[in-house]
């Protein structure tokens, strides 16, 4: 290996270590640099992430608080009104017995109704009308049933 330097004579044993210790003065800046710059970024990280745990502690402390408290007295929700025609309490008799979800066709049969059109569609009616009044729940397009306490 050939130790001259540009001029032909060996190099400053001085410059030569000089040169080597800025080398790794440079390089150790770099790093320095570096992680500094991670340091940054998982400060920031972590600055969020205390913030999300301080929301959810708060959250916690508010839900406890309000189940401690002692809910207003409320009165009981009167049962919604039944039309007085019988038809209605056969078709609420029905559905009490079936026990499950029932179509109009079915409910026609079960009540012994003719199973024309027409009589279908008011069976159906009635019970929409009993739907819009709280008493019954549609749970898909046409098929009905009792709501669940």
């Amino acid at each position: 290996m050939d130790m001259t330097g540009p001029d032909g004579h060996p190099p400053d044993p001085g410059s030569w270590l000089l040169d080597r210790i800025d080398a790794r003065e440079h390089f150790l800046t770099c790093q320095i640099e570096q992680t500094q710059a991670e340091i940054d970024t998982l400060t920031t990280r972590l600055s969020e992430l205390s913030e999300q745990v301080e929301h959810l502690r708060i959250s916690r402390k508010t839900l406890i608080s309000l189940a401690e408290e002692d809910p207003a007295p409320t009165e009981p929700l009167a049962p919604p009104a039944v039309p007085d025609h019988p038809a209605y309490q056969q078709i609420l008799t029905v559905f009490g017995e079936a026990g499950g979800s029932l179509r109009a066709r079915d409910l026609a049969m079960a009540l012994d109704l003719p199973l024309t059109r027409n009589d279908i569609q008011n069976l159906r009616a009635k019970l929409k009308r009993l739907v819009s009044r709280g008493i019954l729940a549609e749970t898909e397009p046409g098929l009905f049933t009792q709501p669940r306490p």
